[in-house]
């Protein structure tokens, strides 16, 4: 078992790369986008970098998801089935990329990224206020829970954007209710999957855990922001956010094949 891999001055560094990640992750998703390179870019092996940011990850979910429960904003009895079909949904995801090539979702998930900013930026008043329920019970539970858990276990970035966008479009809740409970699911995804990480032996506990108090305190700030501020604050954040995570992942993918190409043109 791993408690601490790197230098007491990088845990640091990495501390407040965790709660600036979980500030952004709390209002629009994708905190994953600073954390997943930061691990990365100490030496961590890719297996203790997913581990060890699951780690990190359920510190910040929870914390958001504690102060959304605690002012109202959840009622966790109304939620039960969403989160035991999410916690199914991110098992079976998390056993099933052990065994299989996720390469078809990394090329794949930039155009479903840039389709949730797409979304989001050309209707306006999407989530302003709730509307007509479109789906209710275990069909909503099955896409909103299992489905994007399942996607959460299996690869995971921008997991909180898309149940947002479930709790949008299929039960018309308004953009920061949306927010709220997709933050609860989040937690129940990460801490399925984390679950197995630790029986695997890949989570690097010290430094996980010092970015977990990071995450506890970005994700607490980002929460209050979402209730305080709620659509005006959380639609451009969501919209930015899409921006650059596609952006990222289509640099890591084609990054060398956009240069020989503007090579080329220039």
């Amino acid at each position: 078992m791993d408690w601490l891999v790197v230098t007491p001055q990088i845990v640091a560094v990495l501390f407040f790369v965790a709660m600036l990640a979980a500030f952004i992750d709390s209002i629009a998703g994708g905190g994953g986008l600073l954390t997943v390179p930061a691990l990365l870019s100490v030496g961590l092996t890719p297996a203790q970098v997913l581990a060890t940011n699951k780690l990190q990850a359920v510190g910040g979910s929870f914390s958001a998801s504690l102060y959304f429960v605690r002012r109202g904003a959840v009622l966790l009895r109304e939620q039960r089935l969403n989160i035991a079909m999410t916690f199914i949904g991110a098992v079976c995801g998390t056993l099933l990329v052990q065994h299989v090539r996720s390469d078809f979702l990394r090329q794949v998930l930039p155009l479903l990224i840039i389709g949730i900013g797409l979304y989001f930026l050309l209707m306006p008043r999407l989530g302003e206020e709730d509307r007509q329920r479109r789906l209710h019970g275990l069909p909503f539970a099955l896409v909103a829970g299992g489905t994007v858990g399942f996607y959460d276990g299996f690869f995971g970035p921008g997991a909180g954007s898309f149940y947002a966008l479930a709790f949008v479009t299929l039960a018309g809740f308004n953009l920061a209710k949306s927010t709220a409970h997709a933050k609860v699911l989040n937690f129940t995804s990460n801490f399925a999957s984390l679950l197995f990480f630790i029986m695997g032996g890949k989570v690097v506990w010290g430094v996980g855990l010092v970015m977990l108090l990071g995450s506890i305190c970005g994700a607490r700030l980002g929460a209050r922001m979402v209730l305080s501020r709620g659509q005006k604050l959380i639609r451009p954040m969501v919209v930015i956010v899409s921006v650059v995570m596609s952006s990222k992942l289509l640099y890591e993918d084609y990054g060398a094949a956009i240069g020989h190409w503007l090579t080329h043109l220039f």
